[in-house]
């Protein structure tokens, strides 16, 4: 039942579609940024949450691998690359130093590995169809989750092969599927002004919509919380929307905050709890051809990763094990990230919701139901 104020109740039209599964507009969306309440647009967010996947909370088992933060690019949002000119500065990973974390997790029932770094120049495309081989070989069913359209981008033009064929090349060697990192702001507007250097919207939907035809699955991410106004984040949505009714390629959609510490945008203020919950909310009523939407744990901090599951949020990513830097060298309350299963578990339930451990698919590896196990579950380690 949705608790109607004053001010939310000409919004009722909206709430109307929404109960009855009907798609919003663009402009309804932006009457829902600049009129709704968080309470009035969490509620809807929860209806569309539980129509898609009843009270079921995902995670998985996953570790993250980072093989370098040396980067040609210079977004000026980062507070994690350094640039090539100053690559002393930050480090390279070697195949045999990656593979060596890979091993760090044989006999562990890990189900997925996340490897996105910066961009180097001297990690071609080559170099990394000789990874995922090498984790390939030595973790057959060890699922692959690798690079952003912004390293793709990089790698296929340096090789001088097209997004379809290098696409090929590394799905021949173990890619599994495409993380959502790079898309950032799609609007050039904002995207001129935060990373004008790399891969556009253009680009980057192309690699996501030839990696959907290529029988890829893949995520899509957000960058809020900046310079960037409501109407860029409703076009950012709608052009995702737009490649999903096409393609039904998208897993989930992953809304990122803004961290301000040690980048060139540190003169920004980062956005408020109130507005990062309702742009969750937001995203998940207008996205409504996306099963799936995220909450990314190590950004938020575990709380508000938390809070995130009564705005429409069904996603908390993994275990992540403290193996990504990413957010935490920006200034994320998490400085070192790293949840147990039975962590992930307890702070589903504190939410009053049901954890399910998921692959990076979706399918269900276990529903631990909505009561507490008992203390000596081998599972929950």
């Amino acid at each position: 039942m949705i608790t109607i104020s004053r001010t939310d109740a000409a919004l009722m039209p909206i709430a109307e579609k929404v109960k009855a599964g009907q798609r919003i507009t663009d402009e309804e969306a932006l009457i829902l940024f600049e009129k709704a309440s968080p309470g009035f647009a969490g509620s809807l967010a929860n209806e569309v949450r539980q129509r898609l996947n009843g009270d079921k909370v995902y995670f998985n088992r996953n570790f993250h691998i980072e093989p370098t933060n040396v980067c040609v690019f210079s977004c000026n949002f980062c507070s994690y690359s350094k640039l090539y000119a100053k690559r002393e500065q930050g480090w390279e990973m070697s195949i045999e130093q990656m593979l060596h974390m890979v091993k760090k997790y044989d006999g562990q029932p890990v189900t997925e590995v996340h490897i996105v770094g910066g961009v180097h120049p001297k990690m071609d495309l080559h170099f990394f169809a000789d990874l995922l081989s090498a984790i390939r070989a030595h973790r057959p069913n060890l699922h692959i989750k690798a690079f952003t359209a912004v390293e793709y981008d990089y790698m296929f033009r340096k090789a001088k092969v097209s997004v379809e064929e290098g696409l090929k090349i590394l799905i021949a060697a173990g890619l599994d599927s495409i993380p959502g990192g790079g898309a950032e702001i799609f609007h050039p507007e904002i995207r001129q002004q935060i990373c004008a250097d790399k891969v556009d919207a253009d680009g980057w939907l192309l690699i996501h919509e030839t990696a959907h035809r290529l029988g890829l699955h893949s995520n899509a991410t957000m960058l809020f919380g900046h310079i960037e106004k409501h109407e860029h984040l409703v076009d950012h949505m709608r052009r995702l929307r737009e490649l999903q009714d096409r393609t039904n390629g998208f897993n989930t959609f992953i809304p990122l905050k803004f961290r301000n510490k040690d980048n060139d945008m540190s003169y920004v203020p980062e956005s408020t709890l109130v507005e990062d919950m309702k742009t969750y909310a937001i995203s998940r009523i207008y996205l409504d051809n996306f099963p799936h939407l995220k909450a990314y744990w190590p950004m938020l901090g575990r709380q508000n990763a938390q809070l995130s599951l009564s705005f429409g949020v069904d996603d908390i990513d993994g275990t992540i094990d403290d193996t990504t830097k990413i957010y935490s060298m920006a200034g994320s309350e998490e400085q070192n990230p790293a949840m147990s299963t039975a962590d992930l578990v307890t702070l589903i339930r504190q939410a009053k919701r049901r954890p399910v451990e998921r692959d990076t698919l979706y399918h269900v590896i276990r529903d631990y139901g909505v009561e507490p196990e008992a203390t000596s579950d081998p599972v929950l380690n």
